[in-house]
Order: C-alpha cells, then structure tokens, then sequence
C-alpha cells in the first residue's frame, strides 16, 4: 500500500509529508499581506510613491546625461532607494510597484517622446539606454525581493 493511501496525505517526489507547518515564515505572510486594512494613512503613502516614481525618471534623466558615468549610478541608486523603501515602508509588493510603474510610464511615454519643436530630453547615447535598462532591472529585483519577504521566504539560496 502506498504511503498517500495510509495516511490519507498526499506526498511531494521530494519525500515531504504534503503538510505544511503553519505560522509566519511558513507561506501564511502573504494572506496577511493581502488582508492589511486600506487606510487613509495607506493611501496617502501610495500617492507619495506614486509622485516620487514621476519625480525620479525626470531628475534621474537630468543627471545621467549632465555627468556620465557617476550620473548614471546615482540616478540608479536613488531609483534603488525609492524602490526598496516604498516596498519596506509599506511591507507589500505593491509599494514598489506603485512608484515602479509611475517610473516606467514617466519614463517611457512622457520623457522618451519628442516635442514639435524637435526637443527631448533623452539623447540617443549609451547613458540614456544603460539608465532606461538599468531602472528596469532595478524594479524587477526590488519588486522580486519584495515578494520574497512577502510570502516569508527565508533569505539566501533557494532550495
């Protein structure tokens, strides 16, 4: 007889028991990520990440372009920072997304278009793309270590 068939359990291949153990840590922080009440305070934290992400691309793109290369890596650690924050701050996936997004639009449609008289503001060098890449995989690793702290994973090498 099988071992699922004695216990009534079913069994992972990795030779677990199919239980898991209750608890934070243990997978249960993302229900109470998703069940956290939306307050006044909540939102206003929201809006203000929302309005740095806006602030950050402009500002960002400024100072990548006026002192190549320590521009660039300041314009990216203070996207890092904004990013990293809100997600602490809020303790969600959603305090990096939020100001993430208002980055990534800001950037994307607003700054990268020209104007009728022929000006933009990002030129067509190295910087500009090494800034627009770079602040995109700086999101996408904010927003996966926001996650994993989210869900309760335990730091270091997945198993």
């Amino acid at each position: 007889m099988s071992e699922e068939k004695k216990n009534g359990t079913p069994r992972s291949r990795a030779g677990g028991s199919g239980v898991r153990p209750a608890g934070p840590g243990a997978g249960g922080g993302a229900v109470a990520a998703m069940a956290r009440p939306v307050t006044p305070g909540r939102i206003a934290l929201y809006v203000l990440l929302l309005i740095g992400g806006v602030l950050v691309a402009p500002a960002g793109a400024l100072l990548q372009a006026a002192w190549f290369p320590g521009g660039l890596l300041l314009a990216l650690a203070g996207l890092t920072g904004l990013l990293y924050g809100g997600g602490r701050a809020t303790e969600t996936v959603s305090g990096v997304l939020v100001p993430g997004a208002a980055w990534l639009v800001t950037v994307f449609l607003l700054l990268g278009t020209t104007r009728p008289e022929g000006d933009f503001l990002f030129g067509a060098g190295l910087g500009s793309y090494l800034f627009l890449l770079g602040g995109i995989l700086v999101a996408v690793i904010c927003a996966t270590v926001a996650q994993r702290r989210a869900l309760g994973a335990p730091p270091g090498r997945a198993a």
